[in-house]
């Protein structure tokens, strides 16, 4: 049985995606955007991001910026490293972004987020803290923790 051409370029645009969606992963801390990614897989910004959002429920932007903010939770929770110091360590340029992004997604702000006593992921394994901690997408943080 044989694929039909329009089965086969599905497949390829899925793998060009898990390119873009790896590589974002990989680079999260470096100077990206929209354009940069689809000059890497040789298509325009425009498409890129819709076949993005059609196969990941979310823009190339919004993945970077849940990427940056997971890898700043786990920064904040070691204590080390001031609130602009982790948002210039994950690739941010502007630390008001960074703030109003980071309380979008975590539903507090960074600064009160380092400060809390001990992770509610303490004791757990990793790889399901990893699970557990990641950011909501859409403003979907409890109401409640805003206040």
């Amino acid at each position: 049985m044989t694929s039909t051409p329009a089965a086969t370029q599905h497949l390829r645009d899925l793998a060009l995606l898990r390119r873009v969606r790896d590589r974002i992963d990989r680079d999260y801390a470096q100077p990206l955007d929209v354009e940069a990614l689809a000059r890497g897989v040789n298509v325009s910004a425009g498409h890129l991001s819709r076949q993005f959002r059609r196969a990941y429920g979310e823009s190339p932007y919004s993945y970077l910026m849940t990427r940056r903010i997971e890898r700043a939770m786990a920064l904040l929770r070691r204590g080390d490293l001031s609130v602009t110091e982790v948002c210039f360590a994950v690739g941010c340029s502007s630390l008001g972004t960074f703030s109003t992004r980071f309380t979008e997604l975590v539903g507090m702000p960074p600064s009160a987020y380092r400060r809390q006593e001990a992770p509610p992921t303490a004791g757990i394994p990793s790889c399901v803290e990893k699970q557990v901690s990641r950011p909501v997408r859409n403003r979907e943080a409890p109401a409640e923790s805003l206040t």
